[in-house]
């Protein structure tokens, strides 16, 4: 008899890089898929701004880099208005 595989649930997490300083450069939207440990499985870029409420966490990040390789620190940001509603 075979063992039963359970299937980890993928968090989806997006990811919004802005920059501070100049306010009016359009924001980056990074689309994010972790396991439950954190680890990250994928990543794409979105190309425009997300319409629904679609994801289980928003983090920000102003510091005004175009790459999330590049930044050095996240904020968790509740209640956003893409989070799904628990």
């Amino acid at each position: 008899m075979k063992k039963k595989t359970e299937t980890k649930p993928v968090r989806r997490v997006l990811v919004i890089l802005s920059n501070r300083f100049t306010p009016l450069k359009p924001s980056v939207y990074v689309e994010v898929e972790c396991n439950p440990k954190g680890d990250i499985l994928s990543e794409k870029t979105l190309k425009k701004e997300p319409k629904e409420p679609v994801y289980d966490e928003v983090w920000v990040n102003d510091e005004g880099k175009k790459n999330m390789s590049d930044c050095t620190s996240f904020k968790r940001v509740y209640r956003h208005k893409f989070e799904r509603k628990a």
